[in-house]
């Protein structure tokens, strides 16, 4: 595992996330993690690409050869998470284990804190 800012990704994460941007079908600076407010908890994930750095907002990590960028505001609701890519039966996708959430929807995609 690798870990930046608090912020940790599995092995798997890493690989799945450097396909993504490898796929992303035009030019892109990296990954971008974050949170935004709403979904059913009241705050959910992001995951989109980065198509610029916004140097007075982002914070940008190499994991091993994967660029990841993450705002600033969003690094204080990830600190200490996981980024796992889980696959199943039924689906498949990012996963954070996060120790700030205190509770979820069930999907994983909403979260909401203390």
């Amino acid at each position: 595992m690798s870990e930046a800012e608090g912020i940790t990704l599995t092995p798997q994460a890493i690989e799945m996330g450097k396909r993504k941007v490898a796929d992303a079908g035009e030019p892109v600076a990296g990954l971008r993690l974050g949170i935004k407010g709403g979904g059913c908890s009241g705050y959910y994930y992001v995951y989109d690409f980065a198509k610029k750095i916004r140097p007075d907002k982002d914070l940008v990590f190499d994991f091993d050869g994967l660029t990841v960028v993450v705002d600033n505001r969003s690094i204080e609701f990830l600190k200490g998470a996981v980024l796992d890519w889980e696959q199943g039966l039924m689906s498949y996708g990012f996963k954070w284990k996060n120790p700030n959430a205190t509770g979820d929807c069930g999907c994983g995609q909403s979260f909401e804190v203390g």
